[in-house]
């Protein structure tokens, strides 16, 4: 009955917004309301539900996105991601630039959460495929592809380092089983199935991009540019490797860990930005607020759609459906990896959140772990593989490539949520592939 439940309030969401042509956010929160009194919720928990999904999902989102916005609007005006852009198209050649933005996207979200990942790229790809002339999504979404295959199964990522830690998987063996994984998956999901896509015409967020060409004297040092763009990265990638290499109680640690904090490194980057990119280069203060204002006001209603899809996963997560699904398939007799694959894909599919996902899988697995033989590292990136699959408006990854992309909720189906189930799937045949060799 609540798999069932879920399945109708779905159907009934994409009828409100496709057919009926309701607003998304107002759509989201007539489900949430609907799921939660057919779960038998009542109706207090039910708003307390809505008010927590939301509250849980913007606390820490509108800031990443806010600063990330601001960020990426100083890079874009100031020329640093032509500059970039112009560098990169110059080392690789337009043939090759997918691969590119690729290899930069697979960096950047090692150390980065994914919308904070998202958010540095973003201005970078509008650039470039606007200075190649090529479609964005060609560009686009193998950067995509690496972003969601490094949030999926990689540490430091919270869904994979907390399964880990819950298994006692090896953390380094994890993590180079899931490079071994990642590689073909964000191949086949970002570079090769972008080719399939060249006649979606994606158009970037509204203003977002810089289109006015900029002479080499008008643009900042190639330097400048890469230093103030990957700060985030940089910041969050010196805290990550200071709390492998230092002492607990460490000041160096401490201050590392404070800086590298994802909303922290945000801040301190924008604010290098306004200087390194706008007063240093003779820009008036109030020009660059201005323009930092106006990267942000057009993000109010991607942030309260996103605020809905987490409204309605968290009612059905405090409904019962992840509880439901685990004892319905606690009893299988399949492999313990598709049978770890199979839940957590189930309950993405429910619940939307990867992580949620992941992390409720591997409570319902953990019994298993200790009656067989199947490497924990492995079991890790099977729950990992499956909190990918079938990402759709539930998602609050989905709402941001349509925004982002100016794309229609049916475009974003043919583009996120077969890009996100491809990587899912060929994340399971590796799984399965490493488990007859290790």
């Amino acid at each position: 009955m609540p798999l069932l439940i879920v399945l109708t309030g779905i159907v009934l969401l994409l009828v409100l917004m496709l057919v009926f042509k309701v607003n998304s956010f107002i759509a989201f929160a007539i489900i949430s309301i609907g799921v939660g009194l057919a779960e038998r919720m009542p109706i207090d928990k039910v708003i307390t539900s809505i008010e927590k999904g939301i509250g849980d999902t913007l606390g820490y989102l509108v800031l990443i996105l806010g600063l990330g916005a601001m960020l990426g609007k100083l890079v874009s005006d100031s020329g640093a991601a032509q500059k970039v852009t112009s560098r990169l198209v110059h080392a690789f050649g337009i043939k090759r630039v997918q691969w590119a933005v690729m290899l930069t996207g697979f960096i950047i979200g090692v150390p980065l959460f994914y919308d904070v990942g998202f958010v540095i790229m973003i201005p970078l790809v509008f650039t470039i495929a606007f200075a190649t002339e090529l479609p964005l999504l060609y560009v686009g979404l193998p950067m995509l592809a690496s972003l969601s295959v490094t949030h999926g199964y990689l540490p430091p990522h919270p869904a994979p380092t907390a399964i880990a830690l819950m298994f006692g998987a090896d953390i380094g063996k994890t993590l180079v089983y899931g490079l071994i994984i990642a590689i073909p998956a964000i191949i086949v999901a970002g570079p090769g199935y972008a080719r399939f896509l060249k006649k979606i015409k994606a158009r970037p967020l509204k203003d977002f991009v810089n289109r006015k060409e900029l002479s080499e004297e008008e643009m900042p040092s190639l330097a400048t540019s890469i230093l103030t763009a990957l700060l985030p990265v940089i910041l969050i990638g010196l805290s990550t490797f200071a709390n492998f290499i230092l002492p607990q109680g460490s000041w160096i640690r401490s201050t590392l860990n404070f800086t590298g904090q994802p909303v922290m490194a945000m801040l301190i980057a924008v604010l290098v930005a306004v200087y390194t990119l706008g007063l240093s280069r003779g820009r008036k203060i109030g020009e660059l607020m201005e323009s930092m204002a106006s990267s942000v006001s057009s993000l109010t209603m991607v942030l309260l759609i996103i605020a809905g899809a987490g409204a309605l996963k968290q009612v059905m997560v405090d409904g019962g459906v992840s509880a439901y699904i685990g004892e319905l398939l606690s009893e299988s007799t399949l492999s313990p990896l598709i049978m770890a694959w199979l839940i957590a894909t189930l309950l993405r599919v429910s619940v939307g959140s990867a992580t949620v996902a992941g992390i409720t899988t591997a409570g319902i697995v953990l019994p298993m772990v200790a009656h067989t033989n199947v490497k924990p590292e492995l079991l890790v990136l099977a729950i990992g593989s499956g909190s990918i699959m079938l990402a759709h408006v539930n998602d609050g990854g989905f709402w941001l490539v349509k925004e982002y992309f100016s794309l229609s909720i049916k475009e974003t189906l043919r583009t996120w949520t077969v890009m996100e189930t491809t990587i899912g799937v060929v994340g399971l045949i590796g799984v399965l592939i490493l488990n007859l060799f290790v």
